[in-house]
This record gives C-alpha cells, structure tokens and sequence, in this order.
C-alpha cells in the first residue's frame, strides 16, 4: 500500500480531471509503455501494468469516487472496500479493449478482442417509449396498452436463419471465431487488429439453406402489450418491462423496454412526492365569520369547519389524503391554503355598509396591523 503511486499521478492528471481527460490520458500512457511497442522492458511492463490498473480505478465513477475519498484504501479488496481486482493478467480488463480499439483500429498487441467472444450469446436491443397518464391515474395506478414493433426469434427456424432440419455450416473465412486477425508492420512494430468477419458478420457460421420464413433468422412483429402502472408514479419516471423488447443474439436474451411516464397536469392539486396542495379561495365575510368549507380530496369532497378570523395563507393538513408511495400503502397528506378573496366591481350601497362597518372596528380586530403600526412608531421615535 504505502508504495504505490497515486493514480492521478500515474496518468499524469490532476484530480479535477474529466472522463474524457482520464480516457486520453489512458490512451497515451498506454500507448507509450505497452509491452508489444517495449519488448524485454521489464520497467515499461509494470508502467503499463500501473497505468491499467489506475484506468481500471479512475474510469469507473463509483471507485473513483471511493478513491477519491478514501484512496488505495478504498479501492483495496484487502480493505473490505470491493476494490479494483488483480490487474496482474489482462484478462476481464473491461473497456480497455474498446480504447485499444478506438485508438488502433480494432485491437492493439492482441487485446481487443480478448475476454469476448465474438460470435457467443449477447443481449436484444431495448426499446424506449412514453405514456401519458392523468393524475388520477398516476395516483390510483392502472393499467395501460402499449404498441410495440419489435424483431424476434423466427419461430420456424429457432432464430438460426437455416431452413428448418438444415445446419449452419463453419464460416470458412474465420473458422467459426467471427472475427479476423491481422498484423500490420509499422514504425511502431507489429500491431494486430481483430475485426468482425464479413463473410459472416462476426455469427462464426454461415447458412447453407435459408430459411423461407425469415431469411436470417429474425421476424419484425407488431405487439401489444399490457403495463401496469403503480399507484403514487410521479411525472418524469420510467417503468422497465425484462426482455419484452427485441430479441437477443446468439441465444442471449431479449432486450427491455423502458417506459417514460408523463403525467398531465391536475386542475386543482400540485404535487410535491407524495403530498398534494391545494389553495382554496374563501369570502372576506367566511374568512371573518367561519363557515363550512367543501376541500377537495382525490377521493371526493370533505368538510372542513373554517374557523373564524381565518387569514390568507393560511394553511391546514389533512393527513393520508395525498398520493401513496409506490410500493406501500402510505400515503402522502394534503395541504389546503385559504385564499381570503376581496370583493370588487362593489355598489354604492355596499361601500357605504363597509364605511359603517368599519366604524365600528377596533384595534383588538386587527392583531397585525396593531402590532405593525406599533413597531412604525417606535422606529420613528
């Protein structure tokens, strides 16, 4: 521990470096002390060793993070931490063999293709989509149906593209690899770059006998598909239905959907998580004297006593009235504030009936203003 460098050092960067930073620092250093390029090095062998493993922690944002906070420490497996693995070997380096590739061409000192298997099961292609909801439904849940075109597995072929009771034969170019290997000689040395195989497309076998269905093994389908939305979804989250999306490769699985969900706006609630505000206008006469208030809830209307003297902004909750959180039966709480409406456009007669109105007001009628005008007056003493 206390004899290795610090990894920003070995890269030669600073710690506020970027993602593309680290990458074409990578790339450089890599480049400069790889064992093809350095032959009987045993010093640029163990630089590169370095630099890898420096990569290998800098290139992923959770253990850079821990390193960043923690240092070897926290990327050290000997630590507890779940550290970088062993980079003594070259094997399971990530995408390592990608920046090789970006940067030569397909593979450098026969690591690009390394650790894949070009022609071996992999992943459908996913799909992504969007759904509008009203904001009942995002609260209640429901259930929507989605239309999807998606390409699957020829059921007649079994997604091999050979005529049913025909085999796929070797591909005779790649020997069943799916990938070509070639040397170029340059000042730099020998550098060897594998590429996907033409003649098969990096499948390793070719079809002898296609099949009359499909041609090449896949089908383009229209689909529907049924998506339960949970109750408490909010606006701006995604839903993932597993493998429901395109067919994968080679027998590996099928890709997902991800569902966008956009909810539109209510008429009267604002939501914040899962708690709902509504504001509620009242007349200056049922702010003064009180009265019976109908609040509305998503699940109807309840009473509510305004209590006398109720001021503007004034705010009350009513407890398990919101949205429920997602997976749970708790609900959020609703919180209504008053609004104390002034009346306008008024008639002589009901200007005149406030003038006298207010004649017969008193300072203990108006907490507020008393105490403000007080205040007034001891700042100007």
């Amino acid at each position: 521990m206390a004899d290795k460098r610090d990894y920003y050092e070995v890269l030669g960067l600073e710690k506020s470096a970027s993602e593309d930073d680290i990458k074409k620092a990578y790339r450089k250093m890599a480049k400069k002390y790889h064992p093809d390029l350095n032959p009987g090095d045993a010093t640029a062998e163990e630089r590169f060793k370095e630099v890898n493993e420096a990569y290998g922690i800098l290139s992923d944002p959770e253990k850079k993070s821990r390193y960043d906070q923690f240092g070897h420490a926290g990327v050290d497996p000997n630590f507890g931490a779940g550290g970088g693995g062993g980079f003594g070997g070259f094997g399971g380096m990530g995408d390592f063999g990608d920046v090789f590739s970006s940067f030569f061409g397909g593979g450098f000192g026969g690591m690009g293709g390394r650790g894949r298997n070009a022609n071996g099961p992999r992943k459908g292609e996913d799909i992504e989509t969007l759904i509008h909801i009203t904001f009942e439904e995002a609260a209640f849940g429901c259930e929507k149906e989605l239309k999807l075109r998606r390409r699957r597995s020829c059921s007649h072929c079994k997604g091999t593209g050979a005529k049913d009771g025909t085999e796929l034969e070797t591909c005779s170019q790649c020997k069943g690899s799916g990938v070509v290997t070639s040397v170029q000689r340059t000042i730099l040395g020998n550098i060897q770059s594998q590429t996907t195989c033409p003649s098969c497309g990096g499948r390793g076998k070719r079809i002898k006998t296609p099949c009359p269905h499909c041609q090449s093994g896949i089908i383009t389908e229209d689909k529907k598909i049924k998506v339960t939305v949970p109750a408490g979804i909010d606006d701006g989250q995604t839903l993932t239905m597993r493998n429901q999306a395109h067919a994968g490769v080679n027998g590996g699985p099928d890709g997902d959907v991800y569902i966008g969900v956009r909810v539109k706006p209510h008429a009267l609630f604002e939501r914040q998580g899962t708690d709902l505000y509504c504001k509620i206008p009242v007349s200056l006469v049922d702010a003064s004297l009180g009265a019976k208030l109908q609040v509305p809830t998503l699940e109807g209307k309840v009473e509510y006593d305004l209590p006398e003297g109720t001021q503007t902004g004034s705010t009350f909750r009513f407890r398990g009235k919101g949205v429920t959180r997602i997976g749970t039966k708790n609900k959020g709480d609703l919180y209504v504030t008053i609004e104390v409406e002034i009346p306008r456009n008024l008639s002589k007669k009901q200007k005149d009936i406030l003038k006298e109105f207010s004649k017969t007001l008193e300072n203990k009628n108006f907490e507020k203003k008393t105490g403000f005008m007080e205040k007034l007056g001891n700042l100007f003493k």
